[in-house]
């Protein structure tokens, strides 16, 4: 139940990511255009000349702040139909239609009900008895102030309603009207009634909320310190936009009177006071859900990092370096803070309790001094250049987050540092010899190239590649049943959980993987969106199939193996299908195993990396190169080539799949150094050539050369049993199992 209800609200936060995501170029736009036709901003920077009454850049800049408000005082129908978007399972632009058909008959429907009690008069004006705040202006309806919670029930009653009958089928007479196109029609009758319902319903609704709100502001800072630490807390789990959220955009977060209209929630009470002319100094009680990510982000989390980089091993560095710059720089221009944060949650989770009590105590602190910057998405210094230098300290007070900012940089440094040498934490550069320093590898690479090649159109094969080793790492296309992502993070939903493989996930250059029940969450960074898009246009057309085994393995839909095993070490059944190679199977049930490289061969419990000497990835055996040849062992089929070409995934006909790696950490290559003669899918004969590497590199670049074979596809019971250790040529005995 706690998995389910997980899945659920997993898919409600990623829903609200479509209309959340309007709102930085809505601010930014309101912002601007705001700032610079203040007549008091203007005579500040004695810019009468240029940006005046009548100039040409003030008309321009007067649209611009028109633009942006348009799209805040329409938050309401920009949540239902993004909602609906993301809360659909196919066919999302039905839904998006049905979704404004129905907001648009839910809020008509509760004016009839105002007009037939007297509340609305026939002129259209409200009457003299109703509450004030109760009844608002929804394109020229008067209605009832539902404000973004109306836009929420109708995205998500909608949803529900097209995953149940977007498949409909009708009788004949009526034929034309199933499917789909029964979305509609079954929407704006339900939503009829909702209209009706809302009218008694709501007002008991909204009083409930007025008092959640009024308990929340009556807290003070202490209802802000716990806002704070539940926002954060709830990163991992990537739940904290369904927390935040009515905060930000309902009356939850608070209401405020300003121009005489009734504003709801924090960010749009600070967005209505940017637009008005009238305000001396923004509301912090408004903004305490937001001010005090500048202080964190653009000071405290930097610091962090820089401890991070002084507590790293001399010979990483550099390496480490970088990486940490890097997610220091996003953290401080734009706000994104998971590059970093994610660097120490799954290694030193202590680290992100610090992280989670300090970004906590940041955001009363910023609201017991009375700071008042707003923010589109995250604290970044964009946003405190446009929404808190440029407004002026005299309405933000933004000049106090710079001293408390260096207290909160010294805090992050010294009490990292401190845990970090105290308690040997594995943070970027301190990991183990055998382990690579990074935050983000292959999937930024494909995610730049298709960002940087500009044509609109398909992806190309490196992202092909990228895409079905993810999918892949989901348990394979036929167990992927929902794709979607937020800022940072793939969010998809799986048929069988236990099918996902973090290890291959990681691979693909994911930095951490969460799993709750069927809700998988693989967080990439700012590039996920590409990531995403590349997935989704892939698995149009892969085939739909589940994967069995870790690196491969795979059932089609019902399908059975062609070689059954009748029992601990038994020799296969023949089948019909079972292949030409069932000859190589001895009468003492043995099959054996023949080498694809020249080398030394040894067990893997050898080998120089753990994930492989402990099995953990499948029994098989090791060699040390003498050449950097890799041929095919056996007439099999190639199941997969990594992007990176440092791994190939083999099947035999008898079903049996295996992996043949290249070196231990050689995934960071990228490519270099690599070269393949085979492409997925691609039928090949014993002795034929699958790669060549270049040996000198590897071994310079590498952790080792050790080349592994491991086998995925082995029953419970079997292993591998070496046949010759030493010298070893290509397509030479080897091992059996």
């Amino acid at each position: 139940m706690k998995d389910r209800i997980f899945g659920v609200l997993q898919r409600v936060g990623r829903s609200f990511m479509l209309p959340i995501a309007v709102l930085p170029v809505a601010g930014l736009l309101l912002g601007i255009g705001s700032s610079f036709t203040n007549e008091t901003t203007i005579a500040t920077y004695g810019l009468q000349g240029i940006l005046g009454s009548g100039t040409m850049l003030n008309a321009l800049l007067v649209i611009m702040s028109k633009a942006g408000s348009v799209i805040f005082d329409n938050l309401p129908i920009i949540f239902a139909v993004g909602v609906a978007i993301g809360m659909a399972k196919a066919e999302k632009e039905v839904a998006a239609l049905s979704a404004m058909i129905a907001f648009l008959v839910m809020h008509v429907s509760i004016n009839g009900v105002l007009t037939i009690t007297g509340k609305v008069l026939p002129d259209g004006s409200v009457a003299a008895d109703v509450l004030e705040g109760t009844v608002a202006s929804v394109f020229g309806m008067q209605t009832l102030q539902m404000g973004v919670f109306g836009g929420i029930i109708v995205g998500l009653g909608v949803a529900a309603l097209h995953n149940r009958y977007h498949k409909i089928v009708l009788p004949n007479a009526l034929s034309f009207f199933g499917g789909s196109r029964f979305i509609p029609i079954i929407s704006t009758v339900v939503y009829v009634g909702v209209g009706i319902l809302m009218y008694f319903i709501w007002p008991a609704v909204q009083n409930g909320i007025y008092a959640l709100g009024g308990l929340v502001t009556g807290t003070g800072y202490l209802g802000t310190l716990i806002f704070g630490i539940v926002k954060r807390s709830l990163i991992p789990f990537g739940l904290h936009h369904v927390f935040y959220m009515p905060f930000w955009q309902t009356a939850v977060g608070g209401t405020m009177v300003v121009d005489g209209n009734l504003i709801q929630g924090g960010q749009n009470i600070f967005f209505a006071q940017l637009a008005s002319p009238d305000v001396v100094h923004f509301s912090a009680d408004a903004t305490r859900y937001f001010s005090g990510e500048f202080i964190f982000m653009i000071f405290g989390l930097p610091g962090a990092a820089l401890a991070m980089y002084r507590c790293a091993k001399p010979e990483r560095k550099k390496a480490a370096g970088g990486l940490l710059l890097s997610a220091a720089l996003t953290c401080m221009l734009t706000g994104i803070t998971e590059p970093i944060e994610f660097s120490f949650l799954f290694v030193a989770p202590m680290l992100f309790v610090v992280q989670v009590i300090l970004a906590g105590s940041a955001y009363m602190i910023a609201h017991i001094l009375n700071i008042a910057v707003g923010l589109t998405f995250s604290g970044g210094f964009l946003d405190l250049l446009i929404f808190g230098i440029l407004q002026g300290n005299a309405k933000t007070s933004w000049i106090r987050i710079l001293p408390v900012g260096v207290i909160y940089f010294l805090l992050y440094y010294f009490i990292f540092s401190f845990l970090i040498k105290k308690f040997d934490l594995k943070t970027p550069g301190r990991e183990e010899e055998d382990e690579e320093t990074k935050l983000y590898t292959k999937a930024d690479v494909n995610a730049r190239k298709s960002a940087g090649a500009g044509d609109g159109g398909e992806a190309g094969e490196d992202e092909d590649q990228a895409s079905a080793a993810i999918a892949r790492g989901l348990g394979g296309a036929g167990n992927i049943t929902s794709v979607d992502c937020c800022a940072t993070r793939l969010r998809c939903s799986v048929d069988t959980p236990e099918l996902v493989n973090e290890k291959l996930l990681k691979a693909t250059g994911a930095v951490g993987v969460i799993k709750k029940g069927q809700g998988i969450q693989v967080i990439y960074g700012p590039n996920v969106t590409v990531i995403k898009a590349n997935l989704e246009h892939y698995l149009e057309h892969a085939p739909k199939i589940k994967e069995t085994a870790l690196y491969g393995g795979s059932e089609n839909n019902g399908g059975k193996d062609s070689v059954k095993h009748d029992g601990e070490g038994g020799s296969p059944d023949r089948t019909p299908d079972a292949g030409p190679d069932q000859d190589n199977i001895p009468h003492t049930g043995r099959r054996i195993l023949l080498s694809p490289f020249n080398g030394t061969a040894a067990p893997i419990t050898e080998a120089p990396d753990e994930a492989f000497a402990s099995r953990a990835m499948g029994d098989g055996y090791m060699v040390i190169p003498s050449d950097g040849q890799v041929v095919a062992p056996e007439d099999c089929e190639v199941v997969f080539v990594f992007p990176s070409k440092h791994a190939i995934g083999l099947r035999n006909a008898q079903g049996m799949e295996y992996l043949i790696h290249v070196g231990v950490d050689t995934v960071k290559l990228d490519g270099k150094g690599f070269e393949t003669f085979v492409t997925d899918g691609q039928k090949v004969e014993k002795g034929h050539k699958l790669m060549e590497f270049d040996l000198e590199f590897i071994r310079k670049h590498a952790a080792s050369d050790a080349c592994m074979t491991v086998f995925t596809g082995l029953k419970e019971g079997q292993e591998i049993h070496m046949e010759k250790t030493g010298d070893v040529k290509a397509l030479e005995e080897i091992a059996w199992y």
